[in-house]
């Protein structure tokens, strides 16, 4: 188990859903924002312009990459100064046409905020990934794979297979973005080897007992200077971050597995029922049997 894929595991509920939009001429379109969602749009015919709030117009390539992590709104146009519809949830979308000058590809995560993990959090309100400055060829091939499903009429096994590469594509999304960014913060900690190395031992078993001392050996650090670059890197102490983890973790057995309260707290590292109770509660404002029963909705 690693980091990374915890976090895609974590990101999303339920099954990802996708619509392909074309549009003729000078066509503007406005995407809400959407609390609670993650969206992730691929130009996959013709050039148009990203419109961000209160930001300047960005030019888009076929191929080019949208990652919207917090459901963050904008819009998408032919040029600049064009007309803008909006695009409001729950109304009708514009149907693709017969030779469109655009088509782009809009997929869109449900989330569940308390599981957030904060490398998502960190991400600025939009990503962009240009095709011709990305060099990831997983990416490159995962937009390809995608565009060929959607550009042809349906075909047996669509129905699974578009959802799939959705997955592959927030996945390459996320992995290119801790590759690409230089700069301090979640994908730094990631590529980092030591607390990269001490991440990794967290998420394989939470329920080891850990301490500074004992992740610091893990890597390789003496406690003091591990726990600095830790804190420097993760923007958290290693031991907030492991209890985020180990209830989150806790949350995930709760609401995917039957296990009784007193397994699902051994499997997040803690020998007491009722100190597992208490943490929890502490982490999430309710009882875990509670939060079990409560609807997920």
């Amino acid at each position: 188990m690693d980091v990374l894929s915890d976090v895609i595991a974590l990101l999303r509920t339920g099954r990802p859903v996708s619509v392909r939009l074309a549009w003729r001429g000078r066509w503007g379109q406005r995407f809400a924002s959407v609390p609670g969602a993650a969206g992730v749009q691929v130009v996959l015919r013709g050039r148009c312009w990203l419109l961000p709030d209160g930001a300047d117009p960005v030019p888009l390539a076929p191929g080019d990459v949208l990652f919207a992590p917090h459901g963050r709104g904008h819009a998408l146009a032919a040029d600049p100064d064009a007309p803008i519809q909006p695009c409001e949830p729950g109304l009708p979308l514009p149907s693709a046409v017969d030779g469109p000058d655009g088509i782009v590809l809009c997929g869109a995560y449900e989330l569940d905020p308390r599981r957030t993990h904060p490398l998502l959090r960190s991400l600025p309100e939009l990503v962009h990934l240009p095709a011709e400055l990305t060099r990831s060829p997983e990416l490159r091939a995962t937009v390809g794979l995608l565009a060929g499903e959607l550009e042809r009429p349906p075909r047996p096994g669509g129905e699974a297979l578009v959802p799939a590469l959705l997955d592959l594509l927030l996945l390459y999304i996320l992995r290119t973005r801790i590759d690409e960014d230089t700069g301090p913060g979640w994908a730094a900690a990631l590529r980092d080897p030591a607390v990269g190395a001490a991440l990794q031992a967290m998420h394989a078993d939470p329920a080891a007992p850990w301490t500074v001392a004992s992740l610091a050996r893990v890597a390789g650090l003496s406690r003091a200077p591990f726990a600095r670059r830790f804190g420097a890197l993760a923007g958290q102490p290693p031991r907030t971050y492991l209890t985020w983890w180990r209830m989150t973790t806790a949350a995930r057995l709760l609401r995917e597995d039957g296990a009784p309260l007193h397994a699902v707290a051994a499997r997040v590292g803690y020998t007491s029922e009722f100190a597992f109770a208490t943490a929890f509660k502490r982490h999430f404002g309710t009882a875990p049997g509670r939060f079990r029963r409560a609807p997920t909705g």
